[in-house]
């Protein structure tokens, strides 16, 4: 799929090269999925009923593996896609690397919360459905593991939003303060010609 340029809104004038749409929906996909994990999972520790708990635990869980899935389908669209044309003034070198570290650690976290939310459910003893089909266990129950999964699960859930406020704010400075069209090439509503 070709690059298209965008006029940015004020600023200089600089052009916004738009990602790829696969890029984009994947991204945005990946956000909604997030958000309606952590969502479930907070109004169920809110409400009482067993059945409604299970119902939102186990949305919690689809969501959390539909993001584990759409990780590795992001990881083929960014491996075959290449590198991406840089966007806005060159930054320098320690923006540049604190920039691909957040990345890295986004993506990391994108593995790794769902990964252990699976073995959280494995080593208490509650098998893993997606649509009805029974996931093979990562761990065995135990008591003892399902407490420190649980307590790695959560702090990586809590690391996660951290990193997310961050990746939120370098998008806000790029729009706001350097207004280079970054944040404006993953816009969901764009329309490529």
């Amino acid at each position: 799929m070709a690059l298209r340029t965008h006029p940015t809104s004020g600023g200089g004038g600089a052009a916004a090269t738009a990602l790829p749409r696969k890029i984009v929906v994947l991204h945005w996909l990946t956000v909604a999925c997030l958000c309606l994990a952590a969502a479930l999972v907070l109004v169920r520790d809110e409400l009482d009923g067993r059945a409604v708990r299970q119902w939102l635990l186990e949305g919690h869980r689809h969501f959390g593996l539909f993001v584990l899935a759409l990780f590795f389908v992001r990881a083929v669209v960014r491996i075959r896609q290449g590198r991406l044309p840089e966007q806005g003034k060159p930054q320098a070198l320690p923006i540049r690397l604190l920039a691909a570290l957040t990345h890295l650690i986004l993506y990391a976290l994108l593995l790794a919360l769902p990964l252990l939310g699976w073995a959280l459910s494995d080593a208490l003893g509650k098998p893993v459905h997606l649509f009805g089909l029974t996931l093979p266990a990562l761990v065995q129950a135990d008591d003892d593991l399902a407490d420190q999964l649980g307590a790695w699960h959560v702090d990586a859930a809590w690391t996660l939003l951290a990193v997310i406020v961050l990746h939120v704010g370098a998008a806000l400075w790029h729009h706001f303060v350097l207004r280079d069209g970054v944040l404006r090439r993953m816009a969901p509503g764009r329309r490529l010609r």
